[in-house]
């Protein structure tokens, strides 16, 4: 019973510690395979030879193991869903859900057969939980309960420990003891450390020993020797034996010492020196592989501080032997001048030829170059060089007086590597040519009085020219030939670059003669002579005895006190705006709308209108056309004038005047005058619109002071014949009514 025992343990360790054997299809089915029924039978005896029963039970798993990494070409099988209510005929269909299900795991619904689809790395993700389940296919209900199970990721071991630092740097005091511990290094690694030993780690030395040793457990480095200054070695770390993967991590250990100095031999100290305190070899000085390829040098080193307690175990330096050696790499074109300077006659030929640049390759090769003119220094494409030779020429005309000096850049281009290019800096100076003629310096203008005397002088000048010399400028002033035999004035040339203009005689008439104009020749005295002719205006004025002007010419005033071209022209612009504005201030008055005759909102029967329209007298509303208020559009054709009394088609009408009836009401008269001037309006068909106001003066009768009218100066009223008022025409109508007819009406 021992031995049966013993070998069912061993079973169960081959199955649950060796999950890298369930990768096989039949042990996977043995775990997948689901028993729900089956007969209750004897299956065997225990220990005690009691008969053993096999019970209902349902799924029998809950964990599957999978190896990380799966190379094969096909989808690794994971294992077999089965029911036992699936017998065979398609209408189970098996379901499985959760983590990676459908993506990284996919089920045959069918079959139940579970396979993986992609490789699985068991550092990214170390197991899967996922559901089963078998429905009906017809029906989807489901035949059994939803069952959990995990599919948990074997690892290999696929990946290589590593140091957390890279590198190790560590300090020991020489002639420390011999076991000395020195640093302590560490590594890890990302297998799964509870499965097998793939995670576990061991150290080791590659380089170093005698000198020191590492625990192959710990890490700990500790020294072996210490007759030695400064060491570089490295560690390597590996799983343990049986496991071996990727190449080991190496990274350097330097221990420099505590002290120490160095110094550069051989006379090379200009070119290279050691920098403290990382005893570092350092350039100083640009390196020329064509010049020398190498250098022998020769370093010291030696303890700045030394125990006493090792004195006797002396000398504390040591010397080392060093070759540098220098690497060629490629150069650009090298000039043989930093600068160029060219010289060119402003007067020379298109395509002359000025000057030229020459660059070379360095390297060994030896590389044709190819030259070019940088265009952004040359816009107007004045220069050119050859490509080949490096030839400067121009391609258009100078001019020394716009533009004295060019400045452009060249650039050299290896014909091989045209990344490799070179500029230098070309400083091209025009030389000047005698091609410009020397006038007056300004526009001279000057006086001569009256009562001046001969050889007086009156103006000096002097002149200017573009060109410049190289001895400076000689002006050569005098009198113009045509003016030599009848000048009033004369030339003298002060040989200084100037000259002054003398009269010739002892007094001028400004009635004769107001105005001299004096021509003046200058010539310079370069090769070719250029020379040109300027004219100097003198007017005559009126001096006192000091020479003092006091009275010029009209011409002369205007000329010296007058205003300039651009005063005239200013003034006259401000005449223009001026009158603009008025022309435009006149038009906004023309336009702008009338104010209504009736301002207030109330009726305009209460409103009075004046037209101020002077009538014929108080009781005129003929003098003027009422038609000028109305609407044109509906006057007539035919209209009367208004004038005039139309008595042809109203004849005058005489309208007694009822005496007033008996009574002493004192206002009496003024009520019937004004009833008796309604009636009149409103019976008169010329009478204006009845929003209109009409105003009587109307004194009244019974005056003690009777009246005051001349008409009663002469003689009674009843010795007047009134009735001639009616001839007198419409402006004395109310008049004639009141005065003419008979006696009764007055």
């Amino acid at each position: 019973m021992d031995r049966r025992r013993l070998c069912a343990l061993m079973m169960l360790w081959a199955v649950v510690l060796q999950p890298g054997q369930l990768s096989c299809p039949g042990c996977s089915l043995r775990a997948l395979r689901r028993t729900t029924g089956g007969r209750r039978g004897l299956t065997g005896q225990d220990a005690n030879g009691v008969p053993l029963r096999r019970s209902k039970r349902g799924w029998m798993w809950n964990q599957f193991f999978l190896l990380e990494e799966y190379t094969g070409t096909d989808m690794q099988y994971v294992g077999k869903l089965h029911s036992d209510g699936d017998r065979g005929d398609g209408s189970v269909r098996y379901v499985l859900t959760g983590e990676g299900a459908g993506t990284l795991f996919k089920i045959d619904e069918k079959s139940g057969d579970i396979h993986a689809t992609k490789r699985l790395d068991r550092e990214e993700k170390a197991y899967y939980i996922l559901h089963a389940k078998a429905v009906n296919r017809l029906t989807n209900e489901a035949l059994e309960g939803e069952s959990e199970f995990i599919i948990k990721i074997h690892d290999i071991n696929d990946n290589e420990p590593r140091f957390t630092k890279d590198p190790y740097i560590a300090r020991v005091a020489e002639m420390s003891d011999v076991g000395t511990s020195v640093i302590q290094v560490t590594a890890t690694d990302a297998d799964d450390a509870t499965y097998g030993n793939s995670a576990k780690v061991v150290y080791s030395i590659l380089e170093g020993q005698p000198y020191f040793s590492v625990d192959p457990e710990t890490g700990q480095r500790r020294l072996q020797r210490s007759n030695f200054n400064a060491f570089h070695f490295s560690l390597t770390q590996r799983n343990q034996p049986g496991f071996p993967r990727n190449p080991p991590a190496s990274p350097p250990l330097k221990l420099p010492p505590p002290g120490g100095a160095g110094r550069g031999g051989e006379g090379r100290r200009d070119l290279l020196q050691i920098s403290r305190p990382k005893d570092l070899l350092l350039i100083i000085t640009p390196l020329d592989y064509e010049k020398k390829r190498q250098y022998s040098l020769r370093i010291q080193v030696e303890n700045a501080i030394i125990n006493p307690r090792f004195y006797s175990m002396g000398p504390f330096r040591d010397e080392a032997s060093v070759k540098v050696v220098v690497e060629d790499v490629d150069e650009p074109p090298v000039f043989e001048r930093p600068s160029y300077i060219m010289e060119v006659r402003e007067d020379a030929a298109r395509n002359a030829i000025i000057g030229s640049v020459s660059a070379s390759d360095p390297d060994d090769k030896h590389s044709l170059v190819r030259y070019t003119i940088d265009r952004r220094t040359d816009m107007d494409r004045v220069f050119n060089v050859h490509a080949g030779n490096g030839s400067v020429f121009i391609l258009r005309e100078l001019d020394r007086e716009g533009n004295a000096w060019h400045n452009i850049s060249i650039i050299a281009t290896e014909f091989n590597n045209p990344r490799q290019i070179s500029r230098v800096p070309v400083y091209i100076r025009v030389l000047d040519v005698n091609d410009n003629a020397p006038t007056f310096a300004t526009n001279y203008e000057t006086f001569v009085c009256e009562n001046a005397k001969a050889n007086q002088r009156i103006q000096i000048v002097s002149a200017t020219d573009p060109d410049e010399p190289l001895g400076g400028h000689r002006f050569i002033f005098s009198l113009a030939p045509e003016a030599v035999g009848k000048a009033n004035f004369s030339v003298r040339d002060n040989k200084d670059n100037t000259a002054w203009i003398l009269t010739r005689r002892n007094s001028y008439n400004s009635l004769q003669k107001s105005v001299y104009h004096v021509p003046v020749v200058i010539t310079d005295g370069e090769f070719p002579v250029q020379s040109s002719t300027n004219t100097l205006t003198i007017r005559v004025c009126t001096c006192d005895r000091e020479g003092n002007m006091k009275l010029c010419n009209p011409e002369a005033l205007t000329a010296r006190a007058g205003l300039s071209t651009g005063a005239l022209v200013a003034i006259l612009l401000c005449v223009v705006i001026l009158l603009m504005i008025v022309v435009l201030f006149a038009a906004l008055r023309r336009q702008r709308k009338k104010e209504p005759l009736i301002i207030s909102k109330e009726d305009v029967r209460d409103n009075v209108v004046s037209y101020n329209d002077e009538g014929g007298g108080e009781e005129d509303t003929q003098a003027f056309d009422i038609g000028t208020l109305r609407n044109p559009e509906a006057i007539e054709e035919s209209k009367q004038r208004r004038d005039i009394i139309p008595e042809t088609f109203y004849p005058p009408v005489r309208r007694p005047v009822a005496p007033p009836p008996p009574s002493r009401d004192n206002n009496g008269d003024v009520r019937d005058f004004i009833n008796q001037r309604l009636q009149d309006n409103d019976s008169d068909p010329t009478a204006p619109p009845y929003d209109s106001l009409a105003t009587y003066a109307y004194e009244g009768n019974g005056s003690v002071a009777e009246s005051l009218s001349s008409l009663e100066s002469v003689t009674t009223e009843g010795d007047q014949d009134y009735n001639y008022l009616s001839e007198w025409g419409p402006r004395f109508k109310k008049l004639a009514d009141m005065y003419g007819g008979d006696d009764s009406d007055s």
